[in-house]
């Protein structure tokens, strides 16, 4: 399961809108210089992000895009879910029927696993991520190590 560029151009997206909030509406053109995303790229996903109500389009001269939410009160995950992202790791989208028409052995981890994911996205603001406060988790720190330890253990045993 990764996060595709649609999801990814979006939330970015987003983020150099609610930025610039203050200045009027902001226009795709503008975004997709600053952000160097194609502007009909950009177009389909402000038509998906219109029709679930997180941004407004203003028309005429002047015209552009403005948030139609608070940026407190939009998440990644409203973000996300705009534009049909898929945040599912299951095999079988959540149907348990993986295999042979039956639950897999790990549908119950890949299924807690969106939960998680899904959790930590609604749980980060569109505001947290203008104001640059969302930082790196200190656990990263653990895995690293772990993946590391894990590559020198594999070599020793090559070693042998």
């Amino acid at each position: 399961m990764r996060l595709t560029t649609k999801g990814r151009f979006a939330v970015t997206a987003m983020i150099d809108l609610a930025g610039r909030q203050g200045d009027g509406p902001v226009t795709l053109a503008g975004i997709a210089e600053r952000q160097k995303i194609s502007l009909s790229y950009l177009e389909q996903l402000f038509g998906k992000l219109r029709r679930h109500g997180l941004v407004n389009s203003v028309r005429g001269p002047g015209g552009g895009y403005r948030l139609a939410l608070d940026s407190n009160a939009i998440t990644v995950a409203d973000i996300i879910i705009a534009v049909d992202e898929p945040l599912d790791a299951t095999q079988c989208g959540g149907k348990q029927n993986c295999h042979d028409e039956q639950r897999c052995m790990t549908h119950h981890l890949w299924s807690n696993l969106n939960k998680r994911m899904y959790a930590y996205l609604d749980s980060v603001s569109l505001s947290a991520l203008v104001k640059r406060e969302v930082k790196p988790d200190a656990d990263m720190a653990v895995l690293k190590s772990i993946r590391r330890r894990a590559i020198v253990q594999v070599r020793e045993i090559a070693a042998v």
